[in-house]
């Protein structure tokens, strides 16, 4: 008898990707569609996604189904708030039963973030380790003894909304209601406000800018990587991991990126032998590029203590 297949589904503000993956973590099948706005446009499209998957891999699906998904993400109850790319608004959002409802098969939500950290655990195969996700905002998941810690209240690795000094935008409102958030310097939104373009991604066209010499762009770059150092630092002396993965749409950047912030890192250690002693930018990686590791981790959040 074939052997059903664990599913996994990365839902975002342009596209729902689903994958099929064996128990020992290889991708049988990929799927991607388009992502209708509102309930029932998110909740058709994630139905169609792994009717899809049921289709070109021709096995059973693993109960329960994972989904990862922007916003508060209640995991006990299945439930989303507040994502606002998806049109999904105010109260809660039963995600899990209506998807259950369609498929037949129980469903768990886990907010996006934590999926990918799951999958960049997978990827990488260790324990102890912090995704950091320089996407629109700044976030990161932790894993630590190979358990994802959500915190009390679900906030555990919103390093974005620290104040930090030293960035100039002591004074500017975040979008949480804070003044001087780190998410403010070392964000794709930032990047986008810093070196605005008609088309195409902003974070791409600095670093292509900066490595083709021009002055202002090397210092929103600089800016940028120093920011995101900050953010690795701070996760650094709290959880003190072994691995951190920078992921996210600004990761796409690829080697320029860690170089970067590897460089920042360095720079922040020069005067502090303690800072110095552990040696953080040796412990950064990137997302690999072929591994999808938003619904890699949400094809294994069944297999996760909640």
């Amino acid at each position: 008898m074939t052997a059903p297949v664990d599913v996994g589904l990365d839902i975002g503000g342009s596209k729902i990707l689903g994958v099929a993956v064996t128990a020992d973590g290889d991708v049988l099948a990929r799927e991607r569609v388009a992502t209708a706005l509102g309930p029932d446009g998110v909740a058709r499209g994630a139905a169609a996604v792994v009717e899809a998957l049921r289709a070109r891999t021709g096995r059973q699906v693993s109960a329960p189904i994972g989904v990862g998904i922007p916003g508060i993400v209640d995991p006990r109850r299945g439930t989303v708030k507040h994502a606002v790319n998806l049109g999904l608004h105010g109260e809660w959002y039963p995600l899990a039963d209506l998807l259950a409802d369609r498929l037949g098969v129980p469903v768990v939500v886990e907010n996006d973030v934590n999926a990918a950290t799951l999958g960049a655990r997978l990827v990488e195969g260790v324990a102890d380790l912090v995704y950091l996700g320089l996407g629109t905002g700044l976030a990161a998941g932790v894993v630590l003894d190979g358990r994802l810690r959500r915190g009390i209240a679900g906030a555990a690795g919103e390093v974005g909304h620290l104040p930090l000094g030293g960035f100039g935008v002591e004074r500017e409102r975040c979008q949480c209601g804070q003044h001087g958030c780190l998410e403010l310097v070392a964000s794709g939104r930032a990047l986008e406000r810093a070196w605005p373009v008609e088309e195409g991604h902003a974070a791409a066209a600095v670093f292509a800018a900066s490595a083709a010499g021009d002055a202002r762009a090397v210092a929103v770059r600089d800016r940028f990587a120093a920011g995101v150092a900050a953010g690795v630092r701070v996760l650094g002396l709290a959880v003190d991991p072994r691995l951190v993965v920078l992921g996210g749409g600004v990761a796409q950047v690829g080697e320029p990126l860690l170089t970067a912030v590897g460089a920042a890192l360095r720079a922040q250690a020069a005067e502090s032998p303690f800072l110095a002693s552990l040696d953080l930018a040796a412990r950064l990686r990137l997302v690999p590029p072929d591994r999808p590791v938003a619904a890699l981790g949400a094809a294994r959040l069944g297999r996760t203590p909640r």
